[in-house]
């Protein structure tokens, strides 16, 4: 009974009250030179037009957010009101406790994820704290750049990889059409979405199969691509902006400012060391087909994206983590 308790107290500790305390001191303990959000009064206009515009949920969710904090902030919390003005807004208090929201979801999930199927050596538990802390600390990091809808789109990302591994192994359609919608819902959070179909097609194509003909592979991707397009086209055939798909291109930028090579280093650098990590065949066979999926996201990044933003990169190194110590012998994957 002892022991059962001592396993839930850690899981809490590592899964919960550490991230959160990481978190903390990456929106309080410093301040970043990269954004301004903390002396922002009310969600920016930027939100709300552009590219920005079409990530409806999270933008729609700050609104409502920032009015709640400074309410509760004025009418309930007029003692701690002086402390809470010199460390942000409420808009930004009101971002901070969104994006923890969504964080320790994610921290639960991704939990749940080196819980399914791991290999043997996760099967200690406190090498599996061990490596989800390190998942965790790849969060935390990149939040000197905070923004009000990565924390969601990862939250939904990590759950779709979830689902994709349940409907793997239990064949169950439950999974399936869950998937399928969540990538549609998912659409109006952030374009990040797609990753969740790299993830489900390089689990489930098989090259044996293709040269053998058997196209089942590509019909059960179709019902997610559709689910995405169904949403990208249609929030841009509802909300009519200046510019439809793009901010700007910078690809130029990325390759001459000193921060920007700096981040590419980073994702390149980290993106070899999880692959490293890969113990079996299977494993890296995997990551592989993932980072060829991950094509067209990853030209974008260099197209329309900053490299210093190395959050961009992080769905490709979380999933990096999750291969490296997943156990995908006797599974569909094959070289």
């Amino acid at each position: 009974m002892l022991k059962i308790f001592d396993e839930k107290m850690n899981g809490f500790l590592f899964t919960i009250i550490l991230p959160l305390l990481l978190f903390s001191m990456a929106y309080y303990g410093f301040e970043s030179s990269y954004t301004r959000l903390k002396t922002a009064e009310r969600p920016p206009d930027y939100l709300f037009s552009s590219v920005y515009a079409y990530r409806v949920i999270p933008n729609y969710l700050s609104l409502y957010l920032t009015g709640v904090v400074g309410f509760v902030i004025d009418n309930y919390l007029g003692f701690f009101q002086k402390f809470l003005f010199k460390n942000g807004t409420a808009f930004y208090h009101g971002l901070f406790l969104m994006n923890s929201f969504f964080f320790i979801l994610s921290s639960i999930i991704l939990n749940k994820i080196l819980r399914l199927k791991p290999v043997e050596l996760l099967l200690n538990t406190n090498v599996r704290g061990i490596v989800h802390l390190l998942a965790i600390f790849f969060i935390v990091i990149t939040q000197y750049a905070p923004t009000n809808c990565d924390m969601m789109a990862l939250f939904c990302y990590l759950t779709g990889v979830f689902l994709t591994l349940k409907y793997l192994y239990t064949n169950r359609s439950v999974y399936f059409y869950s998937l399928i919608g969540l990538i549609f819902l998912s659409t109006f959070i952030r374009e990040t979405a797609c990753l969740n179909i790299a993830f489900f097609a390089a689990i489930f194509l098989n090259i044996d199969e293709l040269k053998k003909r058997d196209f089942r592979f590509i019909w059960k991707t179709i019902p997610l691509v559709v689910a995405f397009l169904v949403a990208y086209l249609g929030l841009r055939m509802i909300i009519v902006q200046e510019t439809t798909f793009v901010e700007g291109f910078y690809i130029n930028r990325n390759f001459e400012s000193p921060f920007n090579l700096a981040g590419l280093l980073f994702g390149c650098t980290v993106l070899y060391f999880v692959y490293q990590l890969c113990g079996s065949a299977e494993n890296k066979t995997f990551f592989k087909k993932y980072l060829f999926f991950s094509l067209p996201y990853l030209v974008m990044i260099t197209m329309v994206g900053l490299y210093w933003e190395v959050r961009l990169f992080l769905p490709l190194i979380l999933t990096g983590i999750i291969v490296a110590y997943h156990q995908f012998k006797n599974s569909v994957i094959r070289p």
